[in-house]
């Protein structure tokens, strides 16, 4: 490896499996020494347990990197604050933060309960907010007292915070938010030396095993474009001092594809210069709506027809 994130210090929630495991493996793998942050839940959230954690840090001990476990809950005060003293108490520093933590309550939204909305807005835009927070405030103490940090933020939103997926709805409405919370830190932070961006992975975890489950290596080539192993190359890359200058950004991660995602910008305008009518206001959006784009569909959607 070319040691890329040498004597840098990492974090990564949610790593004890899927994504997390292999950003985790990847950072150490380039020098990192690596926060390996697990609530041990299930599926769903619920349960918690720090076997899965341990079994990455011991993983990355057998690979003579170091790492130290973390079972906190990052969607809590104490437990966000907590995540980021191990880094410094254990290492001294801090210098890469990666949200991945989350988790599924899939519904129609007629069948969404406030309790699934609830809990998977805690824990994917909570538990990004928080850790967030708390580095920041880190970071911004060290750039107050002369230090100034090359500080790295990764958040992890997904396809549907782009452009929704059925069944999903409180998981896109999060994951979207998330791409604002990262246009906003990134706007507000990078006075201090922090830098922020966020991916938009694809990759077969216990989140998505069903939906990939029969996409496996290619037979000519061995290369598994679903392996959560190919995403974690663009994290370690964006957690490195070698990002410098990039910030506020969103990056589609798959297979051995790599897109700079274009989110919402002004497309087709009309102005009257005063107040429309709503007969008006009406003619003028099907006008401009003619010369407009055709949007990706959600997913799980059909796009209309002549569409």
């Amino acid at each position: 490896m070319s040691g890329l994130c040498s004597e840098r210090v990492a974090i990564v929630t949610g790593a004890g499996r899927g994504l997390g495991r292999a950003h985790a493996l990847a950072l150490a793998a380039e020098g990192a020494r690596v926060v390996v942050n697990d609530l041990g839940a299930g599926l769903d959230g619920t349960g918690s347990g720090t076997a899965p954690a341990q079994l990455v840090v011991d993983e990355i001990a057998a690979r003579g990197g170091q790492a130290v476990a973390h079972g906190g809950d990052i969607a809590t005060t104490e437990g966000a604050a907590s995540l980021i003293r191990a880094a410094v108490e254990t290492y001294g520093r801090l210098d890469t933060l990666v949200n991945n933590a989350g988790f599924l309550r899939d519904r129609m939204l007629v069948n969404l309960g406030e309790d699934d909305w609830d809990a998977v807005m805690r824990v994917h835009l909570k538990g990004h907010f928080l850790p967030l927070k708390h580095a920041a405030a880190h970071w911004r103490a060290e750039a107050k007292a002369g230090r100034v940090p090359a500080a790295r933020v990764v958040n992890t939103s997904s396809g549907a915070g782009l452009l929704g997926s059925v069944g999903q709805g409180n998981y896109s409405a999060a994951k979207a938010g998330i791409i604002g919370l990262t246009l906003v830190a990134a706007a507000e932070m990078g006075r201090y030396g922090v830098l922020v961006n966020a991916i938009a992975p694809a990759a077969r975890t216990r989140m998505t095993e069903a939906t990939f489950a029969e996409t496996m290596a290619a037979p000519d080539t061995g290369f598994d474009a679903m392996a959560p192993e190919n995403v974690s190359p663009l994290v370690v890359w964006l957690g490195s001092a070698a990002s410098a200058g990039v910030t506020g950004r969103v990056f589609g991660a798959e297979g051995g594809r790599i897109t700079v995602m274009e989110g919402w910008r002004p497309g087709p305008t009309a102005d009257k210069g005063a107040r429309w009518s709503p007969a008006e206001a009406g003619e003028a959006a099907l006008k401009l709506l003619a010369e407009a784009t055709t949007p990706e569909p959600v997913y799980g959607a059909q796009r209309p027809p002549g569409g």
